[in-house]
């Protein structure tokens, strides 16, 4: 995770208000730049949708802060670029 800027979703008054944030969160990568992630900071550990993101190519690192929330950063490493091939 190099020096990649990330944003920051917020979905526990989501969460609160008593809807699901899973459309709001994948509107929110489909519009990441290559060298951007996605904070989401949630009351809990949304381990099935990190699972879920994991499947699809996303890395991730989480941190339970002293609030009691969770942080969890998502990030899609660029496509690696092909071979060169040398030749004349």
């Amino acid at each position: 995770m190099s020096a990649r800027k990330f944003r920051t979703f917020d979905v526990r008054p989501i969460l609160a208000g008593g809807e699901d944030p899973y459309t709001a969160i994948r509107s929110r990568l489909a519009t990441l730049a290559p060298e951007q992630g996605l904070t989401i900071i949630a009351p809990f550990l949304p381990a099935p949708l990190i699972e879920l993101l994991k499947s699809e190519g996303y890395s991730s690192t989480f941190e339970h802060r002293a609030d009691g929330s969770w942080a969890v950063n998502l990030w899609r490493e660029p496509p690696a670029s092909p071979p060169q091939r040398g030749g004349k």
